[in-house]
């Protein structure tokens, strides 16, 4: 049996990897010098729950110039990744944060992603969203959780 830290682990060496593939495009944005390096992307402990029956979804999300997305919440949990450009985050119980090329955060199970825009109006942005969930579900529902 698979554990779930083993899935954990799977899926942010996968995308780690797309990531690192993406950025080795010709139109991909490099990451600022104080990403690169052998450290840590992200670091964050797992929800404690058993994951019987999940899957996970790996997505991209492109951000147009200037979008400004509606408050949204997921089944399970999401790891996103900034492939390219600035994106503005709020999910409930985090602060609203700007995450940019090479950066990653969290929405924990049961929260709702507030605020989901590009901090740009003039280039695109996107990221790769990992979303773990129970094999099924609607991954993505409007409004909040």
């Amino acid at each position: 049996m698979i554990t779930r830290r083993e899935t954990l682990a799977g899926a942010i060496a996968l995308l780690c990897e797309l990531g690192a593939a993406h950025g080795q495009t010709p139109n991909a944005t490099s990451r600022p010098q104080s990403q690169r390096g052998n450290g840590p992307v992200f670091k964050h402990d797992p929800p404690n729950l058993t994951m019987d029956d999940w899957e996970v979804t790996v997505s991209y999300v492109d951000y147009p110039p200037g979008r400004v997305g509606q408050a949204h919440h997921h089944a399970g949990f999401v790891l996103a990744y900034v492939l390219e450009g600035a994106i503005v985050t709020k999910v409930s119980g985090q602060e609203e944060k700007t995450y940019r090329t090479g950066e990653m955060f969290f929405e924990p199970p049961g929260s709702t992603h507030e605020v989901s825009n590009n901090a740009s109006a003039s280039e695109p942005a996107k990221l790769l969203a990992m979303i773990f969930a129970k094999k099924g579900v609607q991954l993505t529902t409007p409004g909040p959780a």
